[in-house]
């Protein structure tokens, strides 16, 4: 059984898959389109809510530091990334990477995951972003009905039909094909990144030294009754749980690592993507190199213009705006922010049902689902799908605790990636690799512990989830991937199979 589980897919099985008719992609994204796309789903919830909700409760003004941390840890993890996206650009990110150099069964784990990581991050982003529509419309009168956007069936049915019809639009965007998806993209990151540098070149006149002291704040404990809430490292070490002091900055930047999840999004494209061994590198590396720097500006500007006790949870850069006199500083944020959101939701949907059709092409879910539009050469039926099933529960689901899940899924799968690298370089010496991870070995394991690091500054109710969705996937898989496998029946297609130009 063993060796089943681990077979792995050969890399021109993967390439040559990607050519068969019915299941071949629409290559039309360049360098800038991958790099656009990255920059779009990195910044949104992360700069715009998580930069006051760390400061105030985990690292005060280091919570820069924390960005700093979770960059490097990206970077890390960014640059193996690119070198299995060069060599291998077929849609399904980490799930394909996998499938190439641990198996099968490490493939279907990490494809699992991926469902779940972008099925969430969609989710969550969208109800965000329902959020600030509804702040933004009171702000100016006009209110919706409470039956339209509560989740509190005392004051309505309890659906927020706005996160939930942003859903289904995008749904619709992606169908229609990459290209449209990639120019709607272009527009919104424009709006997006005029809205952060302004936050950056305004609120630098409103900063006020005095704010950055302690830079790092003492570490103070937590409460008794924190229980499974507090980081696992802390719990497994036996010491008392607390937050603000070096280990604040861990904890974190195991926080705002969701402030990243982005640029492995990137990587589901490599199919469609017109020169992957060229451009897929530059999208990855520039995108994520970008959005560091940004996030880093935006975090020492913000804890500069209020103190870090004062920030707002909810809405850091727009409150920190309103506290130094600028009201309406805080209405042009909070629309960078509502149409920000609309890029992140997009390319998380547009990651998971790449990572969907993958799987399923290769017949670890039913096959039905890997057949593309005739005319887009969008793979629709699962991008339908996934769309309709995030609807729902971006409708009825506060998602905020689950956030957490995005997290440890994408650090798992930067695990699985790196060590990826390592193994293929010692089983396939002889592929072409038109980007090299530089160091290998050393740099992959660098990338390994310091994710392993992030992920057990992760509350312990966190990984219990985790565990949780994964047990329910090992189910799934040994009652229907296994045997549904094309590897597994000897499917393979071979040149002479694809039809030429013209046939």
């Amino acid at each position: 059984m063993s060796s089943t589980l681990f077979r792995t897919k050969k890399v021109e099985q993967s390439i040559l898959d990607t050519e068969e008719p019915e299941h071949a992609l629409r290559k039309s994204l360049s360098a800038l389109d991958l790099t656009v796309f990255g920059v779009g789903v990195i910044i949104g919830t992360g700069i715009f809510v998580l930069t006051g909700k760390v400061a105030k409760e985990n690292a005060g003004p280091a919570v820069a530091l924390a960005f700093v941390v979770a960059g490097v840890v990206c970077a890390l993890a960014a640059l193996c990334y690119a070198e299995f996206a060069s060599t291998l650009p077929v849609a399904g990110s980490a799930y394909t990477f996998s499938y190439a150099s641990l198996g099968e069964l490490p493939a279907w784990i990490i494809g699992w995951d991926l469902v779940l990581e972008f099925a969430l991050g969609t989710a969550v982003v969208a109800v965000g972003w329902s959020g600030y529509i509804r702040s933004l419309l009171d702000n100016a009168g006009w209110h919706l009905p409470v039956a339209l956007g509560s989740r509190d069936g005392a004051h309505g049915f309890g659906f927020d039909i706005l996160a939930a019809g942003l859903v289904l639009v995008l749904t619709g965007v992606l169908v229609l094909g990459m290209k449209l998806s990639a120019r709607v993209t272009e527009v919104i990151v424009a709006i997006k990144v005029a809205v952060v540098l302004i936050v950056i070149v305004a609120g630098a006149f409103f900063i006020n030294t005095a704010h950055y002291s302690p830079f790092i704040p003492k570490a103070q404990p937590v409460p008794a009754d924190s229980g499974l809430k507090a980081p696992l490292i802390q719990l497994m070490a036996g010491w008392a749980p607390s937050n603000f002091g070096v280990m604040g900055i861990f904890t974190a930047a195991s926080v705002v690592f969701f402030a990243f999840i982005g640029f492995d999004v990137v990587a589901t494209a490599a199919e469609e993507t017109k020169n992957p061994q060229r451009d897929m590198p530059r999208g990855i590396l520039g995108s994520l190199l970008v959005c560091t720097v940004l996030y880093v500006a935006v975090s020492i500007v913000v804890t500069g213009m209020e103190h870090y006790s004062k920030l707002s949870v909810d809405a850091p850069l727009a409150d920190a705006f309103k506290a130094t006199g600028h009201p309406w500083f805080a209405g042009v944020i909070s629309f960078g922010a509502a149409v920000g959101l609309i890029t992140v939701c997009m390319i998380l949907l547009l990651g998971q049902s790449r990572v969907f059709f993958a799987m399923s092409r290769d017949g670890l879910l039913p096959r039905f689902f890997s057949r593309v539009h005739p005319r887009y050469r969008t793979p629709y039926r699962s991008t339908i799908l996934l769309g309709v099933i995030i609807a729902i529960v971006a409708g009825f689901t506060s998602l905020s605790e689950l956030a957490e899940l995005v997290n440890i899924g994408t650090l798992f799968a930067f695990v699985v990636v790196a060590l990826g690298v390592i193994i293929l370089r010692r089983t396939r010496p002889d592929l072409h690799r038109s980007f090299r991870t530089p160091w290998v070995p050393f740099l992959p394991v660098v990338s390994v512990l310091a994710t392993l690091w992030l992920m057990l500054n992760l509350p312990a109710e966190t990984w219990i989830r985790f565990a949780v969705w994964m047990v329910i996937g090992f189910v799934v898989y040994f009652l229907y991937g296994r045997s549904h496998s094309r590897l597994g029946r000897h499917e393979e297609v071979t040149a002479d199979q694809i039809p030429k130009h013209g046939e």
